[in-house]
């Protein structure tokens, strides 16, 4: 290990451990004294399952059942608990199930193409409300807010309750016999402009009073309704950032954080909860400041720090006075920790601790100019024990580590500085790792995120070149010996990077988009017109979609590249990866396409995760002339 080269270092951890060894948590939530969270298992294929914690015991429910839902290809929100009663959606079928001591009660048929998310059981009223996705019908699926009987009888999918909007989210019923919901409409997506709506709800006549739009609307994105009694309390971005309000029952409405900090990112996936009202009617928050966001609460105007050591957190939810997250940490696996006073507990980790922490590459936040102004993102160096690193090692051989640049998805989404094996499974091996959060990431401000209006694939893009030169002109990197790496938008932005630019010696896309015409016309409904705001209408601006298309521009790339694929992708279909992997072959430049049967829109099984790591590694490998 001594006299390896950085890239080729001997690593502890494994990509089969890092497949294996690992879930991904989430939803932890309340029902009383007990507590459930999903704990995804890529050993299982992939399979959710859902976990209760009651009197010191953790058990599973509904063994062998995925409970999951595809709302928004997304997805979830797939279950909830109240008072003990039980729901959850079974995936792939998409059906609602009741789980109860006498077993399972189906509550809406088999095979009717109906999904269902964003549940809320309602006991005392017989009910469950729902987000129903109507697949049934020929074009585009139908959104709409329904209520479902618990005793089973859905024949008709439920009784709907609010129709017309393109999408909705986040039903909460209150006390006081109010329903608050989040809704948006093409060619909007929810971060672009959303509405909070409020009715009255007959709970026997399953009838909505007359609505009103409380917050929201063009320029403005208002998301999360919660009730807190009688005052209903949510997020906007009107300021410029997305902070607390509070609507009181008569009317009028108060500001209540002034941090100048994003309390909640994008709303990409049901089930996440960024903030939560106590027993007390405290708020439990996460502002996001530099980067990081840590657990708050806000207590008559003042605001309390809860756990010093998370570096990022999410899902949070309280039940008198516990409060329970989804938290980060820097050195060691994501878990669920409870936090009661003067305690924290932890509940669950996402995966046994892989390395020693003389392992552990923490994360450095680093800024850079790029064309629109500052941009931000997370350096890793290379590390390994009882050895000197950067920059002593550099200062005494000379020798620069090679560089791989992440770019997430979304694009509108952020990385966070959490350990990540998926990062350190390259800085162990003496890979240094920028993980960029490009213009249009959130975290930031709405104007930060506004960036990449009509930007994509140019802001991003400079932004990714402008970091790697960055370290490579402070001499942190080898500049010769830089790489890119993305998934689905971030795929994207790799395959342009790669056909604009000469920086990178190397580029892996991950299920990345190649053809921008091909994306706007067959894509799933949550992201149809998201290219409007990124790219411009379709098809008015078809010119610009066959510019900024990487298929169109293989004349200029000068790289190897390797494409890694799920067969069964409904975001971004499989005929992009093989017609991009056909023209770089037909420039007669080495190009590595695998596809990965039963895999969609994210690899969820072990055995593709741990092959997509392996054929990555062997690939920088050869292309940088590495040995290990």
């Amino acid at each position: 290990m001594t006299n390896a080269a950085f890239g080729a270092w001997e690593s502890p951890l494994t990509a089969r451990t890092l497949a294996l060894a690992g879930v991904r948590l989430g939803e932890p939530r309340y029902d009383g004294d007990t507590l459930y969270w999903t704990e995804a298992r890529p050993a299982e294929r992939g399979r959710v399952a859902l976990l209760r914690e009651h009197a010191g015991e953790i058990s599973e429910m509904a063994p062998g059942v995925s409970v999951r839902t595809r709302v928004n290809e997304y997805g979830g929100g797939g279950w909830d608990a109240r008072d003990g009663v039980l729901v959850i959606s079974s995936d792939p079928e998409g059906q609602l199930f009741r789980l109860g001591d006498g077993g399972p009660v189906a509550l809406t048929p088999a095979g009717s193409g109906w999904r269902f998310a964003d549940l809320r059981v309602l006991p005392s009223a017989a009910l469950v409300l729902a987000v129903r996705e109507d697949h049934s019908g020929a074009g585009e699926a139908v959104n709409t807010l329904v209520a479902l009987s618990l005793d089973g009888r859905n024949a008709d999918g439920g009784t709907v309750l609010a129709q017309g909007a393109d999408f909705y989210a986040c039903p909460e019923f209150s006390d006081a016999g109010q329903l608050a919901w989040m809704e948006w409409r093409h060619p909007h997506l929810p971060w672009d402009s959303c509405r909070i709506v409020v009715a009255t709800l007959d709970r026997h006549a399953l009838v909505l009073g007359e609505s009103t739009v409380i917050a929201g609307g063009p320029g403005e994105s208002a998301t999360h309704p919660l009730w807190r009694g009688e005052e209903l309390v949510f997020c906007s971005d009107r300021s410029g950032f997305a902070e607390l309000y509070a609507r009181s029952a008569d009317g009028s409405t108060a500001q209540l954080t002034q941090l100048g900090a994003d309390l909640v990112e994008p709303f990409w996936v049901f089930g996440r909860r960024p903030f939560a009202v106590t027993g007390d009617g405290d708020l439990v928050i996460r502002p996001r400041v530099n980067g990081c966001s840590r657990p708050m609460l806000l207590r008559r105007g003042e605001f309390l720090g809860l756990a010093a050591e998370v570096v990022d957190c999410d899902s949070l939810d309280a039940a008198d006075d516990r409060i329970v997250l989804l938290a980060e940490f820097a050195d060691v696996p994501s878990a669920i920790i409870e936090l009661t006073p003067g305690r924290r507990r932890l509940v669950r980790s996402s995966a046994p601790r892989a390395l020693e922490p003389s392992w552990v590459s923490h994360a450095e936040a680093v800024t850079w100019a790029g064309d629109a102004g500052q941009v931000h993102g997370w350096f890793y160096p290379p590390t390994r024990p009882a050895e000197p690193t950067l920059p002593g090692e550099l200062v005494e051989t000379g020798e620069r580590p090679p560089l791989i640049v992440m770019s997430h998805g979304g694009p509108t989404a952020f990385s966070s500085c959490g350990f990540d094996p998926g990062v350190q499974y390259w800085t162990t091996r003496g890979f240094a790792v920028l993980d960029v959060n490009y213009s249009g990431s959130s975290g930031y401000g709405r104007d930060y995120i506004e960036r990449l209006r009509g930007e994509w694939g140019v802001l991003d893009v400079s932004d990714c070149i402008a970091g790697a030169q960055y370290l490579a002109a402070n001499g942190d990197v080898d500049g010769r010996r830089l790489a890119i790496r993305g998934g689905s938008a971030g795929g994207y932005t790799t395959l342009r990077a790669l056909t604009t630019s000469t920086a990178f010696a190397a580029g892996c896309s991950r299920y990345g988009i190649g053809d921008l015409a091909s994306l706007a016309s067959d894509t799933h409904k949550f992201e149809a017109r998201y290219l409007d705001g990124l790219i411009g209408p379709w098809p008015e601006a078809s010119e610009l979609y066959a510019e900024r298309s990487p298929i169109n521009h293989v004349d200029r790339l000068n790289c190897p590249m390797l494409i890694l694929q799920g067969a069964d992708d409904a975001v971004v279909p499989l005929n992009q990866a093989e017609t991009m992997a056909a023209a770089v072959a037909a420039k007669g430049l080495e190009v590595e396409l695998i596809v990965f049967e039963g895999e969609g829109h994210g690899f969820r099984r072990a055995e593709t995760i741990e092959r997509a790591l392996e054929a990555e590694l062997a690939f920088y490998r050869r292309v940088f002339g590495l040995s290990g």
